[in-house]
């Protein structure tokens, strides 16, 4: 049932989504499959839509973004584009709350980069990293700073402005991965000013797997040089001369081989509904949501893994069941239900989005208040 729909950490969903989908690749079969040349023009035109989609949700400028296929891999590119050195013999710090993909990346290049991979690591008893504690470990042989936005496991939110502040200072290149709050919670690469971002498509903003993006500050992409490069690296991709190479002057020298157009073309649906609602609406029925599971779990007397700060939390929350109750034997229980949820460990997570109503709401918190008391 789309209104006990809890899992916009995960895959967002809109009203209309699955018929917007269907559309597009339909549109595409007719397309892609008629016997003339209007392929290319109708394919990157879709995907440069896409990308001034994810412009606008950034306020970022022209040609300072483009498609990457996860964050994972538009964090690679970043990594392996620096100047020669850039890294060696310096500190890469990530908290221990970061997403265990960037980290697996992270521990596989540290070596060959000449780095030392600094994680934060949590407080006693503690499901989060402090804010405080990054910033003791951020010190001046800090060459790159990746910074989780907000926690997939707790909701956590840092504090950006204060942890870009104190980057500033230390002298770091400084990374967000925004995937847990790209669409909820405002965000903007200038305020404070980042050297990168990385996000996907999925959760709040309802697209599909493999379109992932990044942004670059056109300041930092002179000095970039992406060692997977390729015909659209170019400023014109339809240079022939194999012995001509140059990167183009922006973000598109992060551009490789022929784009891989279908995640973009399949998520930009969700990009234009989800452009076309009131922002500010969007999250405060989140917060009214959130704010009334929190309460239940304290009805419950259920561990909140979540900050109570609205100022300090994403759009989930997150609640230690007991262990009398395995977290995946009641994920089950309410999907049974036509409840959607999922577990990390004990951890249920619940992030309630636009088909998520009040209602729905209440028959999630009856039917856990049953399944916990018995």
């Amino acid at each position: 049932m789309s209104e006990t729909y809890f899992l916009y950490h995960s895959i967002g969903m809109y009203p209309t989504k699955a018929r917007d989908l269907a559309g597009a690749m339909a549109e595409f079969a007719f397309v892609w499959g008629k016997p003339d040349d209007s392929q290319w023009a109708y394919a990157l035109g879709a995907r440069a839509r896409f990308l001034d989609r994810w412009r606008a949700i950034l306020n970022a400028a022209a040609n300072s973004v483009t498609s990457f296929e996860n964050v994972t891999g538009a964090f690679h590119a970043v990594l392996t584009s620096l100047p020669p050195g850039h890294l060696r013999g310096k500190k890469v710090l990530v908290g221990a709350d970061c997403f265990p993909s960037n980290h697996f990346l992270l521990n596989g290049l540290a070596e060959r980069l000449g780095f030392t991979l600094h994680t934060v690591p949590f407080r006693q008893g503690a499901a989060h990293v402090e804010d405080d504690d990054f910033l003791e470990a951020w010190t001046p042989d800090v060459g790159l700073a990746l910074l989780t936005w907000i926690s997939s496991t707790t909701s956590h939110r840092i504090d950006l402005k204060r942890m870009v502040a104190h980057g500033r200072r230390m002298g770091s290149l400084i990374g967000t991965d925004i995937t847990q709050g790209a669409g909820l919670i405002p965000y903007d690469v200038h305020a404070p000013e980042v050297d990168f971002t990385v996000s996907t498509s999925l959760k709040w903003m309802c697209g599909t797997p493999g379109a992932g993006i990044l942004y670059l500050s056109p300041r930092l992409v002179q000095h970039c040089h992406p060692e997977l490069r390729g015909w659209f690296s170019q400023e014109n991709p339809f240079n022939w001369d194999i012995t001509a190479f140059s990167y183009a002057p922006d973000i598109r020298r992060f551009d490789n081989g022929t784009p891989s157009v279908m995640s973009a073309l399949a998520s930009l649906p969700a990009l234009d509904w989800h452009a076309a609602q009131d922002q500010a609406a969007l999250l405060a029925h989140n917060r009214r949501l959130t704010a009334r599971l929190i309460e239940a779990a304290d009805t419950l007397g259920l561990h909140l893994v979540t900050p109570r700060d609205e100022a300090k939390r994403g759009g989930s929350v997150m609640l230690r069941l007991p262990e009398s109750h395995p977290a995946a034997d009641i994920v089950a229980a309410l999907r049974k239900l036509g409840i959607t949820t999922d577990n990390r460990s004990q951890t249920l997570r619940l992030s309630p989005g636009i088909m998520t109503t009040l209602a729905g709401t209440e028959t999630l918190i009856a039917e856990l208040t049953r399944l916990l008391r018995g």
